[in-house]
């Protein structure tokens, strides 16, 4: 679990350390690009602290925000790489909080954010030679995915997982790095495999942990769309739920729907990420251990005894949420039912905040979204020739 403290910032400043890395920014909904430069942060030194700024002074230097505060910090909450969120954040780095948190430098991608004037938000910083960069994630953005859902397009959906991965390098060794431990080191994190209903089998996509002894197998399953606050409370729920006193922590595993299987029942141009953002999203969640890629929408028999042959030892158990992937649903869950391994996890204060929610907030400020995007635009332009 991430730390805490009674008061931000500190009023003892913490002791200055090099390996205490600062980044900061909006991390307006959970995408693979924030995690992406939190990891390459995590690995400039070993304990890295997010300021994540507020709701008021995002308004009113790059427009209206999609998640709340709450949320955004739940969000960076479960990031594998942070050990620290700090809410209310200065939108300007500001030197003196970088202080109190004990971090020497701050981490930012090698392109330029700019706040309300048009200046540098990192300009401070950078005269004070406590400015690092890494490599801006590609593809992906807040902005991208607003895009999405004010067009409805479908353009960004993956007919076949395999083949992208094959013909496409960087997303392999992008998979790779998201699956690597607290500390960001390949190898030592969640094992991927991608699930063909053909074979009844899985293949490894890439190596991680494997359950050791007396590790208690769990398996979740969604579509883990845009990543929500309520799918990161269920999976926070879910480990606290099978966590058994005394004994190792359970091994969650968690299955991914496929485009294909979500646009089917959900329609529109869902899932709003491709099943590569989606992945990309609850690989890097502090509370899983797996991922089983192309998951059925269905977890019946074969599936589930499928799961045993590739993790060593049968499902223990086979969690659900409280809310219901979509009106008239079938029993997806029967099998688990009964063999009495079916649990579900109670009610919470995320559990209504879904992709559908979000979607709808764009659609209702749809006016203030479009200007939003429109200006981003604009800065993006002078931020590019600020770069260049």
């Amino acid at each position: 679990m991430p730390d805490e403290r009674p008061e931000y910032p500190p009023k003892v400043a913490i002791p200055m350390d090099d390996n205490r890395i600062w980044i900061d920014g909006c991390f307006d909904f959970t995408h693979h690009g924030h995690a992406g430069a939190m990891l390459q942060a995590k690995r400039l030194g070993n304990y890295l602290c997010v300021g994540i700024h507020s709701d008021k002074e995002i308004l009113e230097n790059k427009g209206p925000t999609v998640m709340n505060l709450d949320e955004r910090v739940l969000a960076v909450s479960a990031c594998r790489w942070a050990n620290l969120p700090v809410p209310t954040a200065p939108y300007v780095t500001d030197p003196e909080w970088m202080d109190r948190y004990g971090c020497r430098y701050v981490v930012h991608g090698d392109d330029v954010t700019t706040d309300a004037s048009g200046e540098d938000c990192y300009r401070i910083v950078k005269s004070a030679g406590r400015f690092k960069i890494v490599k801006r994630t590609p593809g992906i953005s807040t902005t991208d995915l607003v895009g999405r859902m004010l067009l409805c397009t479908k353009t960004h959906h993956i007919r076949d997982l395999a083949e992208e991965l094959e013909n496409d390098e960087e997303k392999r060794e992008m998979m790779k790095n998201y699956a690597s431990d607290a500390a960001g080191v390949v190898g030592n994190g969640p094992v991927v495999f991608e699930y063909s209903p053909a074979s009844s089998s899985s293949r490894k996509l890439v190596d991680g942990v494997m359950p050791t002894e007396g590790r208690r197998i769990v398996y979740v399953d969604g579509g883990f769309d845009l990543f929500t606050p309520g799918h990161i409370e269920f999976l926070r729920l879910v480990v606290e739920a099978s966590t058994i006193p005394g004994s190792p922590p359970p091994y969650v595993v968690a299955g991914i729907h496929s485009d294909r299987v979500i646009n089917h029942w959900k329609g529109l141009n869902y899932p709003i990420m491709n099943i590569f953002e989606r992945s990309m999203c609850v690989l890097q969640c502090r509370y899983i251990d797996s991922l089983i890629l192309s998951a059925p929408f269905v977890p019946d028999g074969v599936f589930l005894d499928a799961l045993g042959k590739t993790y060593g030892r049968k499902v223990e158990a086979v969690y659900h949420g409280p809310t219901a992937f979509m009106e008239g649903e079938e029993d997806t869950y029967e099998e688990a039912k009964a063999r009495g391994i079916y649990k579900e996890v109670g009610g919470h204060r995320w559990q209504d905040v879904n992709a559908g929610v979000i979607v709808e907030r764009i659609l209702r400020e749809r006016e203030r979204y479009e200007e939003r995007q429109r200006k981003k635009g604009v800065k993006a332009t002078k931020e590019d020739e600020m770069v260049n």
